[in-house]
């Protein structure tokens, strides 16, 4: 299949001419890489290593292994697979002959994943046989019916079965073998067409799925060499799912258009995390800023050697100054910056090492090289340094749509400005800082919590008459969710554990469960009858 895009032909002209879309693919860079440093270990995860040699090898046997299994340019390959090495071959693979990856974060459930796949009509799904104790197959197998266009599923540690195909023998398989090698070459796709589809948790009830090219993603991660002194010595950690755009783009793409090596860490645990900065000599790593927390908490952060760590980027969520001076003081050696973005713009912003103080804590960076960024009123008016206002952003980082969806896409643009939904001011310097949110989003150390989808959910159980779900401050997390109910009239009790189960039961992602409830006997509502949940933030936010 082929998604409809905005992408324009201006637009490749413009950015094409201002260099900073580049016409290469991942794999360019990958085959360059192999041909330099074939020994070079490209990336490392909790079970295996493998080198850049290696890499390419694998990667050119799973793209003909697609092609033997049918996958054809523009067709989607969905995979739900933690940070393994497994991860990026599917696709780099997927990459080189031109089918569109579609990332799911592992702890989607029933619920997120029918709509996905569906949505994005995959032929391929890639899993785990299990995964923190979840049974992906069998997951697949009940939603296999909604999903027509899916032909082949490929279990990573699975055992054959009716209509599941184990990864270690298709990896085994010989297809350069079956298959002309050089069919590889012929399919390189045009770096302009889509390559990523990553759904990004929406205001609505549905996610909604992001469509970025070859170009707007090789674009999003070539200034970072210059602003973090990335080089081919570097070694780059990401314990932030892959399916993330931050993981995708800094945990499985930076390495290799750096020739680089990168560590993946499935699970985030901090003391795990330390032991690893010491093996491996990492260098750099970016996450939520409780990934920061927990990392100054750590218990054997003094007893082992962490000079190599030179930067921390958070994304997601604002550092506090107390984090800050705590780990200039811990870890002198290691920079500390903040940045913006989103799925639909990858990272617009970013401090500069040797900022001030201030800067790190009191704004989300500057953009990089090619991204715009202003900030205007209800009219659509820009207006000058350090006035609140509506965020807008342009640049070559931007998506060319949703999948499916062009008139929302549409809908949210101003003329080339995209509006991200944010509140925030940018001050004389060109340093934006975020002030608040339009979208009705929880986010929870960097994660969004999709406030409508929980609240649909809910509303679906017979007990409840109203609900709304509101962000609670947390010291950690920056806010949790808590769901604030009114029950129907004879309904009885109504427990936090009852609603834990109704969710799992409803496949919502655990991360997306309130972590709070509170039963009330009414809304504070307005005159029309919108709930006014800022009275709720009011009056339950401060005895979280």
């Amino acid at each position: 299949m082929s998604f409809e895009t905005t992408l324009t032909q201006d637009q490749i002209d413009l950015y094409t001419g201002q260099g900073f879309w580049q016409d290469r693919t991942i794999t360019d860079f990958l085959d360059e890489v192999a041909a330099r440093t074939p020994d070079k270990v490209a990336f490392a995860d909790p079970r295996r290593q493998i080198t850049y040699g290696e890499l390419k090898q694998e990667v050119d046997r799973c793209a003909l292994g697609f092609l033997e299994l049918g996958v054809r340019p523009g067709d989607v390959v969905s995979f739900q697979l933690p940070n393994r090495i497994e991860w990026v071959v599917t696709h780099f693979a997927a990459s080189r002959i031109g089918a569109v990856s579609n990332p799911l974060i592992p702890i989607y459930r029933e619920r997120e994943i029918s709509f996905m796949v569906g949505l994005a009509k995959s032929k391929v799904i890639v899993v785990p046989s299990e995964f923190r104790g979840f049974d992906y197959p069998a997951m697949v197998e009940r939603l296999r019916p909604e999903w027509p266009h899916l032909e082949h599923v490929l279990v990573v540690d699975g055992k054959p079965g009716q209509g599941v195909l184990p990864w270690s023998e298709f990896m085994a398989t010989p297809w350069e073998e079956q298959r002309d090698g050089a069919e590889l070459a012929t399919l390189r796709p045009d770096p302009n067409e889509v390559t990523l589809l990553i759904f990004t948790s929406g205001t609505t009830g549905e996610p909604k799925g992001v469509m970025h090219t070859h170009n707007t993603l090789v674009a999003a991660n070539s200034p970072l060499p210059a602003r973090l002194g990335i080089t081919d010595e570097s070694v780059i950690h990401i314990a932030s799912t892959l399916a993330h755009l931050t993981g995708f783009l800094y945990g499985a793409r930076l390495p290799v258009q750096n020739g680089a090596t990168g560590i993946l860490q499935d699970v985030w645990d901090a003391r795990s995390f330390v032991e690893l900065v010491e093996k491996h000599r990492i260098t750099y790593t970016s996450g939520a800023t409780p990934f920061l927390h927990d990392l100054l908490g750590a218990p054997n952060l003094a007893g082992q050697d962490l000079s190599s760590l030179e930067r921390f980027c958070c994304m997601g969520a604002p550092i506090p100054r107390a984090i800050v001076r705590e780990a200039r003081q811990k870890l002198p050696d290691m920079v500390v910056l903040g940045g913006w973005g989103q799925s639909e713009n990858a990272l617009v912003t970013l401090g500069v090492p040797g900022d001030p103080e201030e800067k790190i804590v009191d704004t989300d960076g500057c953009p990089w090289p090619g991204m715009r960024i202003r900030v205007v009123d209800a009219g659509g008016n820009e207006l000058p340094a350090n006035h609140d206002g509506h965020l807008q952003v342009t640049g070559p980082f931007l998506f060319v749509g949703y999948a499916e969806r062009l008139e929302l896409t549409r809908e949210g643009f101003s003329g080339e400005w995209f509006d991200t939904g944010d509140l925030a001011r940018i001050d004389e310097g060109g340093y934006l800082k975020i002030s608040g949110r339009m979208k009705d989003v929880v986010i929870r150390g960097g994660e969004n919590i999709p406030v409508v989808y929980v609240e649909n959910a809910l509303y679906e159980n017979d007990k409840i008459d109203s609900v709304a779900v509101i962000g609670v401050p947390d010291p950690r997390l920056q806010e949790r969710a808590c769901a604030c109910v009114v029950l129907e009239p004879g309904a009885g009790d109504f427990s936090f554990e009852e609603m834990q189960q109704y969710l799992k039961e409803k496949g919502v992602a655990r991360q997306y469960w309130p972590e709070k409830l509170v039963v009330l006997p009414e809304f504070p509502r307005t005159p029309s009858g919108k709930i006014q949940k800022f009275q709720l933030r009011d009056s339950i936010g401060g005895d979280a």
